[in-house]
């Protein structure tokens, strides 16, 4: 397969593509390129609704032009834990930092979440997410109150007394029944509509057809979370007789 960064042309194909309905496969066969190229390129410019060649294009050469002066001062970057390479990592995270905009968070909590994520430690602290990130402690600590306040992420205190910030299994589980509570909120709002309407009129049975169906999905998730927490991320126990056990174990 041809290898090199896609150009111009490559990227109206891609345009044209997604016009079309095509899928990032298909995409990438006619291109002759990987689909994991194709679905990159895509969502790190504007996802499959809003990619436009010529803005992709001129947003690859603006990355591609800042990176060159961090790549000529002549000390080579200090290598990646595990083997990791350097630059899939990099583009890893934009990628992933742009899914995490699509589905709602402002840029700089997306950069701030996917960087907690793909931190080994799943912590770090306020000065450590400025280093990495190469911003200011205050837009640090304005990312951090936006992600507390969505269940996000917790804080704790190091040995050394440091405050630090956490994403763990249990964060997506205390999200999740942020989510059911937001949806239960939604479902008593839509009741209270209906009373207000007058039931049975067609503006109260739209309403009462909204929270059947937000209560029903609202419980169906509740479930599903709490099935998950037991089965997923039960923390082992030990037994009277020693071993250990998970919550799959004792199903």
């Amino acid at each position: 397969m041809p290898g090199g960064r896609l150009t111009q042309q490559d990227r109206q194909q891609i345009a044209l593509g997604l016009a079309d309905g095509l899928a990032y496969a298909e995409i990438a066969r006619g291109l002759e390129r990987p689909t994991s190229t194709i679905t990159r390129e895509v969502m790190r410019n504007g996802g499959p609704t809003g990619y436009r060649a010529d803005l992709a294009h001129r947003a690859t050469e603006r990355r591609a032009h800042r990176r060159r002066p961090a790549s000529s001062r002549g000390a080579d970057p200090a290598p990646l834990p595990h083997g990791r390479d350097a630059d899939a990592v990099r583009e890893y995270e934009e990628l992933f930092t742009t899914v995490m905009m699509q589905s709602g968070l402002p840029k700089m909590m997306a950069r701030v979440m996917v960087c907690l994520l793909t931190t080994d430690t799943g912590s770090l602290t306020a000065s450590e997410l400025a280093q990495r990130l190469q911003v200011s402690p205050a837009t640090i600590s304005k990312s951090i109150t936006f992600l507390e306040g969505q269940a996000l992420l917790r804080r704790e205190r190091d040995e050394r007394r440091r405050e630090r910030y956490v994403v763990d299994d249990d964060i997506w589980y205390q999200t999740t029944v942020a989510s059911i509570q937001s949806l239960n909120q939604q479902v008593e709002i839509a009741r209270q509509g209906v009373g207000i309407l007058g039931p049975g009129t067609p503006a109260a049975v739209r309403l009462e057809n909204v929270a059947r169906f937000l209560d029903f999905v609202g419980e169906s998730l509740g479930r599903a979370a709490e099935q998950a927490r037991e089965v997923l991320y039960t923390k082992a126990e030990t037994t009277s007789g020693g071993t250990a056990t998970s919550g799959a174990d004792r199903e």
